[in-house]
């Protein structure tokens, strides 16, 4: 996912400070004596001048706080829409993937971990101004955006500025994200043009807040707006033993996700050994089959088995009569069998999905 074509004119260029990976924080709030706060996530951290928030690319310089890593691209590559993932929009198309540095939460399982985890530095700026990424995305083939790989919300300001570009162009755009940004940098993204969300629902309360350094509410808050505003949703669990793999916890997150939409499709992909926590076996397959089976149970239409290449729990099923939908191999769609407005071709049942070049119907 590293790499960046020279073609496509990757590297620094001006910006407002001299540095065009350094722009002013759209959501701060100045709290006098050099102090500010940032509004971007819900951490809302105090910087003092010349410090930086927790997750070190806000800084606060004379007062004022700004982002350190506007355009910052540590990692770039065109990636099928399932492999976020997403099965339920825009099944089959290519999304124009970038990442930046850093992240929000502590997760010690963290599967990308040499960017999340590496302060951003001006010596290793690789500046892609928003206009030349949609250049980038329609040059590719690409039907959208997707900003991932570290934590999204981090890049918020540039998010904004592509999202508005990309939606000018035809483009969908999407985030794959730990959910933790504030009800207002949540409606601006939505104005911008976000159009579809992947929020990694972590664990339970005591889990999350162990692991993550986060409070799970704001997670679930987060959930139940972006559905209420519009966005497609879908939700990730990355079922880790002896962390959040108990069947209480996943029932309650199965229930609440029930709470919201019982089409909100729910992917529990399976863990292996990374980072700093390498002492934990991979999950087992049996443990995800039986979360499956308790998302079934909780009335939840769409659960899907990740990480699991082939399992048969990749592929969508009609949730009334259990007749295949979308076969699927990985991140290949290998059948489609969906009619044209979206039911079941024995049933008639009403699948939640979008397709073509129009969002509508979510």
């Amino acid at each position: 996912m590293h790499g960046f074509p020279s073609e496509f004119g990757v590297g620094c260029g001006e910006g407002m400070t001299g540095d065009p990976c350094t722009r002013r924080v759209m959501l701060q709030e100045e709290l006098g004596g050099g102090w500010a706060r940032c509004m971007t996530c819900m951490r809302m951290c105090k910087i003092p001048e010349g410090g930086v928030g927790f997750c070190k690319t806000k800084k606060n310089i004379s007062g004022e706080i700004y982002t350190l890593i506007y355009g910052d691209i540590s990692s770039m590559s065109v990636n099928p829409i399932e492999k976020k993932p997403f099965f339920h929009f825009f099944p089959g198309s290519k999304a124009l993937t970038v990442g930046s540095w850093m992240c929000n939460f502590t997760c010690p399982w963290c599967q990308n971990w040499e960017i999340s985890k590496i302060p951003p530095d001006e010596r290793r700026r690789n500046y892609v101004s928003p206009e030349n990424l949609v250049r980038i995305t329609r040059v590719e083939g690409c039907e959208g955006t997707s900003i991932s790989f570290n934590e999204p919300t981090l890049m918020f300001e540039y998010s904004v500025d592509v999202f508005r570009i990309a939606r000018a162009s035809g483009l969908y755009n999407t985030y794959v994200t730990n959910g933790y940004m504030t009800p207002e940098a949540l409606r601006i993204l939505v104005e911008a043009g976000l159009d579809a969300v992947n929020i990694d629902v972590k664990g339970c309360e005591e889990a999350v807040r162990r692991y993550c350094g986060a409070d799970v509410e704001h997670v679930w808050w987060n959930i139940k707006e972006a559905k209420r505003l519009g966005v497609w949703v879908e939700v990730t669990t990355l079922v880790i033993p002896g962390v959040n793999d108990d069947e209480e916890c996943m029932r309650s997150i199965a229930c609440r996700i029930h709470e919201i939409s019982s089409d909100i499709p729910w992917h529990v992909t399976r863990f292996h050994p990374s980072y700093e926590m390498l002492d934990r076996p991979p999950t087992p397959i049996k443990t995800l089959e039986k979360i499956r089976i308790i998302g079934v149970e909780e009335g939840l239409k769409f659960v899907y088995v990740g990480n699991v290449p082939g399992h048969r729990w990749e592929n969508t099923y009609c949730p009334s009569c259990g007749q295949p939908l979308i076969e699927r191999y990985v991140f290949t769609i290998l059948r489609m069998n969906v009619t044209a407005d979206n039911r079941c071709p024995s049933c008639g049942e009403k699948i939640k999905l979008i397709r073509g070049k129009k969002v509508s119907d979510f």
